[in-house]
Order: structure tokens, then C-alpha cells, then sequence
């Protein structure tokens, strides 16, 4: 049923369809979380960052105590977040060469000292 929620109404089967839309009609509040995270996905695929705080808005009048703390999280840094789901930048690869650098701090770890670590990191493909 998860899957249902997550994917997009026009990849599911038309039986999936049916027994999606009985679910959301005997469930208000799976109903409403559907629409804010279809919503959601919507503005990140799209980068519709000057959605969000309507967005925001709308999740805090609905009963979802899970969406309110992811809210609330969003809130912290609201101007970051609209400039990720707005602007075409971002530090995937700086994200990657540190998971990378961490991956082999680990690996090592306890086996050897930095200048080993260094070398490793330098010459790591």
C-alpha cells in the first residue's frame, strides 16, 4: 500500500487505482497525507521553491502530527529550502567525495595513522 501512496497515479495498475482510492475514502487522514506528499513531490521535481510556504501552511491546518514536525524542521531553515527547491545548484558531488572520504576513514579505522589516511584519500579513484 505504501508504494500505492508513493508513485504516481498514472503508473499504477487500474486494479491498484481502485483499491487506492476505497483506502483514501475510509481514511481522511491517509487521504490528506497523500495529497501533501504528492504535493511535495510535485514542487521538487518541478522546482517550484515559492510553493513551500503555502505548502507549509496547508500541512499545519490537517491533523498530522508527522507532517507538523517536518514542518517545523523545514521552518528552521525555510530560506535554504526554497533556494534547494528553486535554484538548479547544488553540492551533490561535494556530497559525494565526503561519503567517500568517510567510507575509507572508516575502513581504516585503528589500522594506520593520518599520513596513510591522506595518501589513500589522494589517490583513491
Amino acid at each position: 500500500m505504501t508504494r500505492w501512496i508513493l508513485s504516481r497515479p498514472e503508473t499504477l495498475t487500474e486494479t491498484e487505482q481502485l483499491r487506492l482510492k476505497t483506502v483514501l475514502a475510509n481514511c481522511p487522514e491517509l487521504d490528506a497525507l497523500t495529497g501533501h506528499v504528492r504535493s511535495l513531490a510535485q514542487m521538487l521535481a518541478e522546482r517550484q521553491g515559492e510553493r513551500l510556504p503555502q505548502w507549509l501552511d496547508a500541512v499545519r491546518q490537517d491533523d498530522l502530527p508527522s507532517l507538523h514536525t517536518l514542518a517545523a524542521g523545514i521552518d528552521r531553515d525555510r530560506d535554504a529550502v526554497i533556494a534547494g527547491l528553486t535554484l538548479p545548484w547544488n553540492s551533490g558531488v561535494v556530497e559525494g567525495h565526503v561519503n567517500r572520504i568517510k567510507m575509507l576513514k572508516r575502513q581504516m579505522f585503528g589500522r594506520a595513522g593520518f599520513a596513510l589516511l591522506r595518501k589513500r584519500v589522494l589517490l583513491a579513484p
